[in-house]
């Protein structure tokens, strides 16, 4: 959704006029496919490559649009938040040595924006979903200031609202509350796009749905978000949640939501799934249509389609019907967007080779592929391969039960291997990609295994933003060497060199895990959980996670010892010794703000409340991590400069 001139709807009239031109653009491609307008003569590969923008301490760096004025016009453009960016990379045509040449492209514009950052003190960071993202980056004043991105986000929150819960399951839970559809910044993305003719978009785009589930398990790359261990390729989850306009009914009413994997096979042509989406999805975006698609028709003219363009752009398909036109030749695509960002560029190519291997060979091998497998059955390997990775058990053809790396070594590969060789790529390019993804399915490191093997280590030395940012500076170095993740060693606690306190926010060092009470509950129980979760300070929370007030563990003692003494009665509940009225801190506020606090106050701890919620707790515990690992780095400094 490219367009700058969309906008939202300002009346009832404005949005079914754009429906006209919308079903308009409909009838002039029936037209085309019928009259054979669509180029079938080259076969072309393309991709778009998104960046998380990092400062020199691995957070994101929202300075996008600063970055464009000294880029120019060089074939980027930004993205819906201010710390992404987006390289789109020349068509080439699919034979030799188109995937070595896209690498190199790649690269050299990697290179372009490295040059840049250095000015900014950053750098660029290829991570599905970067490890350091945090609650706070993704506030709306880190929104692209442009049209388009302004008119998404409100076109969301008019269908859905302004707030809805966020919620993950992996090896940890991430439950949250947004007010922004920016989450869905947090992910990026590697797209692959695949050039078709019209009689073979049926089958190809088929095919592209039945192996989203394979080459996703041996590319995952996302398995991290605020510190938590969820999907192997989280974005999938993330992407679809973020963007969710749907509203909860009394009863089982069926409705997708806009990012979609698909409800069925096609069986005609690409016009199936574009009537879907205006069937199944209101128009949301509107813009001044100025194009006359059948005078244009008429005239022998190829039109650009403006309308179906737009409303294609606000469904997400994973695999994604486009339509768009090469030197004045109308031609359509598969647009894959099942691929995270990273972990190398060479690990992207590869996953781009295996997926256009299979494209151009499975049809041979399997031809009707919606008549062997079910698309149940393919939807469900899709979110396996999400969660699972290439731990994955898969529903294959003739029913049969499949673990990914048998699946991708013994029948997948040399598949592949064959679709490049019919395309005639390079035989060095075929063997250097694909080699690529047989290693790593052998060694089983993908880049979430690497992410989460790490941060599991890391967090057992430091804390976790510490292990986050640790993680993040490592992947950065891993990715300018450009070996493939398969052979990448674990991050290490050294990863940390530009670490710096000031930078820190008092979300990203609070407890979050608490054990708390109400005020009605008796003592004993908070003198239990004191001991048992060697804690030294409880918080007080209403039924409505409303924050009223705090207990230490020396009012405990002091009760207990006035009643000891004879000097009072045994208090009965929380209320009666209970710190009403606590003082507190913003989630957003730095961790310098409530070091000042504690010190001025002469208070051990600092309930966290956003929105009269508690949401964690920091105290002195917290700044002695802290202080260990600033030591240490003063330390190193020191040792370095002797």
């Amino acid at each position: 959704m490219g367009d700058e001139r969309v906008h939202l709807p300002e009346s009832k009239e404005e949005s079914q006029q754009f429906l006209k031109y919308l079903l308009r653009d409909v009838r002039a491609m029936e037209k085309m496919l019928n009259e054979g307008w669509f180029e079938i003569d080259n076969v072309r590969i393309g991709a778009e490559q998104e960046v998380c923008l990092i400062d020199q301490y691995a957070k994101p760096s929202p300075i996008a649009m600063e970055l464009m004025e000294k880029l120019g016009d060089n074939g980027f453009t930004t993205e819906l938040a201010r710390f992404n960016l987006e390289a789109n990379l020349t068509p080439q045509l699919f034979e030799g040595k188109c995937l070595s040449n896209l690498e190199t492209e790649i690269l050299e514009k990697l290179d372009q924006i490295r040059d840049v950052m250095r000015d900014f003190d950053g750098d660029v960071a290829l991570a599905g979903v970067l490890p350091t993202i945090r609650k706070s980056d993704l506030d709306i004043k880190n929104l692209t200031p442009l049209q388009r991105y302004r008119a998404l986000c409100d076109a969301i929150n008019k269908l859905r609202g302004e707030e809805y819960d966020l919620r993950i399951q992996g090896a940890d839970e991430l439950l949250m509350r947004f007010d922004t559809p920016l989450l869905e910044a947090s992910n990026t993305g590697f797209q692959v796009h695949l050039q078709v003719s019209p009689n073979e978009f049926v089958e190809k785009y088929n095919l592209a749905q039945a192996i989203a589930g394979p080459v996703l398990a041996s590319a995952v790359n996302s398995p991290l978000l605020f510190g938590k261990r969820l999907w192997s390729e989280t974005r999938i989850a993330l992407f679809h949640q973020s963007v969710d306009t749907r509203t909860v009914g009394d009863h089982l009413r069926d409705s997708s939501p806009r990012v979609t994997f698909g409800n069925d096979w096609i069986k005609e042509s690409i016009l199936e799934i574009y009537r879907e989406d205006i069937a199944r999805y209101r128009v949301i975006l509107s813009s001044n249509v100025d194009e006359d698609v059948e005078k244009l028709l008429e005239e022998g003219k190829v039109p650009q389609l403006r309308a179906l363009q737009i409303h294609n752009g606000t469904v997400y398909r994973w695999n994604r019907p486009c339509y768009g036109i090469s030197e004045g030749k109308p031609h359509l695509r598969i647009e894959n967007r099942v691929f995270p960002s990273g972990p190398t560029v060479s690990d992207e190519i590869a996953n781009a080779a295996f997926w256009l291997g299979l494209l151009n060979g499975m049809g041979q091998h399997y031809p009707n592929i919606h008549e062997k497998l079910d698309f149940d059955d393919v939807r469900m390997n899709f979110f396996a391969a999400s969660k699972l990775g290439m731990d994955t058990k898969f529903r294959w053809i003739n029913d049969k039960r499949v673990s990914a790396v048998e699946l991708i070594t013994e029948e997948l590969l040399p598949i592949a291997r064959e679709g490049l060789e019919n395309a005639g790529v390079d035989k060095g390019d075929i063997s250097s990609y694909l080699d690529i993804i047989e290693d790593r399915a052998d060694s089983g490191q993908t880049g979430s295994f690497w992410m989460v093997k790490s941060y599991n280590e890391l967090s057992k030395k430091v804390s976790r933003e510490q292990a986050l940012t640790a993680l993040t500076n490592a992947m950065v170095k891993n990715q300018k060497k450009g070996e493939p993740v398969h052979r990448w060693g674990l991050a290490k606690v050294d990863d940390m060199e530009n670490w710096q306190p000031h930078t820190l926010l008092v979300e990203e060092f609070m407890t979050t895990d608490l054990f708390t009470v109400q005020k009605d509950d008796i003592l004993e129980l908070v003198a239990n959980l004191i001991d048992w979760r060697r804690i030294r300070y409880v918080p007080v929370e209403d039924d409505s996670k409303h924050l009223v007030g705090l207990i230490t563990m020396r009012k405990v003692f002091r009760d207990y010892n006035n009643v000891i003494h004879g000097k009072s009665k045994e208090s009965t509940s929380v209320d009666d010794i209970m710190i009403k009225n606590p003082i507190t801190i913003h989630p957003e506020a730095s961790i310098l703000q409530a070091i000042e606090i504690m010190d001025e106050q002469q208070i051990g701890c600092l309930p966290v409340v956003k929105n009269n919620r508690l949401v964690g707790v920091i105290t002195e515990q917290n700044y002695m991590t802290i202080t260990k690992r600033l030591l240490r780095v003063l330390d190193k400094k020191k040792s370095l400069n002797s």
